[in-house]
């Protein structure tokens, strides 16, 4: 019998690729997802990726009950979490919505863990802990704070909770993996990111205009100190990333403590590089238009993965043309 592994929000994005990396690593996954920014139907399409349909509870995980009818029924020996709200311009409208559901579902999560002895959590953190700094590479040991809204303060104020968690518990394992910019989707097209209307991230709201859905892309300034003027990212395929978590799993099963790595390939794209590589790759139009800066976003941000690659045995293989190749493949075929 496998080790199994709950992942929370795991019917959404992120939390999907995940599951299907993880049942071909040999995991029994457990779903638990409330539906608010997924669907019901990925759960199959997990299923029909893997061969193997994964245990799905609809439930809220901040609801303690919920949570502790998953913890009797099934002997967890890991959790990944995902679940929380994660648009950046809605964490700035809604600041409360955000702290009360990403706040609660962690902590509820860390109680119901401790008393059913489940001591391997992996968390879905952000480069955003990182706040406004330009200096680049990000490594792991640089300051975090500083953050330019909400979502990013929950990412970094559930760090210093898990933090403090493993602190407190010396059979804790906590991994906080702070992502870049993930995109694509799996290379089958049945799973991918479908934002709830109009997309927040720069991959989806491509693919929306080269499907014709929106008239035309929205680069936000061109003035920046970067080669073309438009903002550099670390944009990182989502199969990659859901590695890294399996990795991060494994890792959390040998070791105690805290331990923070960052997932991203090293190498920043800016703006017009995507737009560019997805109209080479697809051999489709992406018309754009300049547009002001947005307040909050700095001109360059990748990551230094030096220790994710030596303490983990994970590194980023595939490249921004399987990206931009597999978004357009996903976005086809909705």
């Amino acid at each position: 019998m496998g080790r199994t592994v709950l992942l929370t929000g795991g019917a959404g994005f992120i939390g999907s690729h995940t599951a299907v990396q993880m049942i071909e690593a040999g995991y029994e996954v457990v779903i638990a997802d409330d539906l608010s920014n997924s669907e019901r139907s990925v759960v199959e399409r997990i299923g029909e990726i893997t061969g193997t349909i994964p245990i799905f509870y609809e439930c809220d995980v901040a609801h303690k009950a919920s949570l502790e009818q998953i913890f009797r029924e099934h002997k967890i020996d890991g959790v990944v979490h995902f679940a929380g709200f994660k648009a950046v311009g809605e964490s700035v409208e809604k600041p409360l919505a955000y702290y009360r559901n990403n706040l609660d579902t962690t902590l509820t999560l860390l109680e119901t863990m401790g008393e059913h002895g489940v001591h391997d959590f992996v968390f879905s953190s952000s480069a955003t802990v990182y706040g406004m700094s330009e200096d680049v590479p990000f490594t792991e040991e640089q300051p975090t704070g500083g953050c330019t809204n909400p979502y990013g303060w929950t990412k970094y104020m559930i760090e210093q909770i898990l933090r403090d968690a493993a602190a407190a518990d010396p059979a804790l394992s906590v991994v906080l993996l702070r992502y870049f910019n993930p995109i694509g989707a799996h290379e089958s097209g049945l799973i991918g990111e479908k934002p709830n209307g109009i997309p927040n991230n720069l991959m989806p709201y491509i693919t929306q205009v080269a499907q014709g859905i929106r008239e035309q892309l929205s680069v936000f300034g061109n003035d920046y100190p970067t080669h073309d003027g438009t903002g550099v990212r670390d944009y990182i395929h989502v199969v990659d990333l859901a590695d890294g978590h399996v990795a991060a799993l494994r890792y959390a099963a040998e070791h105690k403590g805290c331990e923070v790595f960052n997932l991203g390939t090293g190498n920043g794209y800016s703006v017009l590089d995507l737009v560019e590589a997805f109209r080479e790759v697809n051999h489709v139009d992406v018309p754009y238009e300049i547009a002001p800066r947005r307040a909050g976003d700095i001109a360059t941000c990748y990551a230094d993965t030096q220790k994710a690659e030596s303490v983990l045995g994970w590194k980023a293989s595939r490249g921004v043309e399987e990206m931009c190749r597999d978004a357009w493949n996903w976005q086809k075929n909705q």
